[in-house]
Order: C-alpha cells, then structure tokens, then sequence
C-alpha cells in the first residue's frame, strides 16, 4: 500500500499559519467569467472576456473622465434633512448618517468641474451605494447648481445617471426635483451650452422621467437596464407580456430613445470627440 502514502511532503503549512484571500480581490461577472480586480480597474472596471460593464460610481467615472483625476468638486459638504418628519421618527436621518459613513459619501450625487481631454466639462455623478441613487432634494439641488456653473462658466454639461428613482422618504419634496433640474436644463438649451446624458445600469423611475432623458444627446453603456417602472408593474398595465430585454440600453436604443451606446473604454474619447464636433 505504498502508493497510498505521501513520501514527499512538500510544503507542509500548519492550519492555523494558512490566511484567507482577502475580500474584493476578484469579481465574477453574470456570465461566470472571473476577472482580477487589479485588471478590472485599468480596462476601466470592464470584464476583458465579456464586456460586462461592473457597477461603478463618482470616484471610478471621476477618476475616468477627468484628466489625471483632477477636478474641482462643487457642494461638497451639501447633506440632506428631514423636513416631513418621515414617519414621524428619525428613521430617515439615522438612514441618512449610517449611509454616509458606510459610502463615505455626502449623498446620492457628486458634481465637479475640470478638464476632460483639455475640455472645459462640468459633470454630476450618481452613485447608487448611497440609498440606491434615490433623487432627493440634495440630489436635485447640486445638479441645479452644477447646470449653473456651466450656464455662467459656459462649459458643456454631462449627467451620468445611475439611480433608482425618487427618494420616497421626502415625498412630494423629491418629486420637484424632476420639474426644478428640468427648468434648470431648459436654460442650458437656450444657452446652447451642450449637455449629454449617460445613462448607466440602473436608470429608472423619476430620474428617467426627467433629467436622464433631456440630453441634447442621450447616450448609454452597453447592457445598462433603462425604463420607468418595473416589468411587473408594466405588465399589470397594458396587461401584456413584455419582450425579452425590453428594459435594456440596446433595445431602448433599437426604439429611438437613445443616440448610441459606448463601451467605458472608449467613454472619455468618444465625448470628447463629440464636443469638439459640437464646438
């Protein structure tokens, strides 16, 4: 039974030496492919065998789009209250602090100035970690005031939208942050400023009924889910079954609400070869 027994022993780590693989070193895309965080980061957080585009928010699209990461952020310290009381307890506010120091965020949204490219850009990021991108009246407000700063520094304005719709802890509050930013968009038209809106996985409810869909160019990354309500909800409505990817960038691309869809990577390029054209 020789066979049997191990002769060389080889390395021989005692158990309580052996370390875990610490967490976040991989990522596993929908398709099953598994892909190193090192090299997820430098082909800008997409899968190399699959293209799946990886979640991402403010930091990653700043750190993108931005020359060499540097930019100005505008309202940085701008926090949420709680004005109707939600539920009449501090349920909301508590939600508000506890998500601020697991995201180390402010909140749904972050806005900034600098150069993309050499072009002057302000741009206004959402980040879905912070209670699921929701549109309160922060979020309306900083991309308000980031539409003023293009408006009075004549810069072309970019939306890069990633959110679940309206935060329904402030109610009426957050639904007039879809007619405030639309007013506010409405300027930069007359303006002829240029603003293009980038719809990311997810884009719905409010923030799809609003500011996400007024581009002067709506464009999209590839397999972004896209739409207003739910499936279910949909299909209690018109009381039909929905085709198969209804909801996702390509078919909402395939039925004119989009002007084209670009992989991340070639993002800052293909932006900036649009303003330029635009210029």
């Amino acid at each position: 039974m020789s066979w049997f027994k191990r002769k060389d022993k080889g390395i021989q780590t005692p158990t309580e030496a052996k370390k875990e693989a610490p967490d976040g070193l991989w990522t596993k895309t929908p398709s099953g492919k598994i892909v190193h965080t090192r090299e997820l980061k430098s082909n800008s957080y997409v899968s190399p065998e699959d293209g799946y585009h990886v979640r991402i928010g403010s930091a990653e699209y700043f750190e993108i789009l931005f020359d060499n990461n540097k930019f100005t952020e505008l309202d940085e310290n701008m926090e949420s209250a709680d004005p109707l009381k939600f539920v009449d307890t501090k349920a909301y506010p508590d939600r508000i602090k506890s998500t601020q120091k697991k995201s180390e965020l402010k909140d749904a949204v972050r806005t900034a100035y600098g150069k993309m490219n050499g072009l002057e850009i302000t741009i206004a990021c959402m980040d879905f970690g912070f209670i699921g991108g929701s549109m309160g009246s922060v979020v309306g407000e900083k991309i308000a005031r980031a539409i003023d700063h293009s408006l009075q520094n004549k810069k072309p304005f970019l939306m890069i939208s990633k959110s679940g719709g309206a935060r329904m802890m402030e109610a009426g509050l957050s639904l007039m942050q879809m007619a405030k930013t639309s007013a506010k968009l409405a300027l930069l038209s007359e303006a002829k400023i240029p603003y293009i809106s980038l719809l990311t996985d997810p884009t719905t409810g409010g923030v799809t009924a609003s500011y996400a869909m007024l581009g002067d160019f709506n464009i999209a990354e590839p397999g972004a889910l896209i739409g207003f309500a739910g499936p279910r909800v949909i299909r209690e409505t018109i009381g039909k079954d929905l085709p198969k990817g209804f909801q996702s960038a390509e078919f909402v691309l395939d039925h004119g609400f989009l002007d084209f869809i670009v992989d991340r990577r070639n993002l800052k390029s293909k932006l900036t070869t649009l303003l330029k054209m635009l210029k």
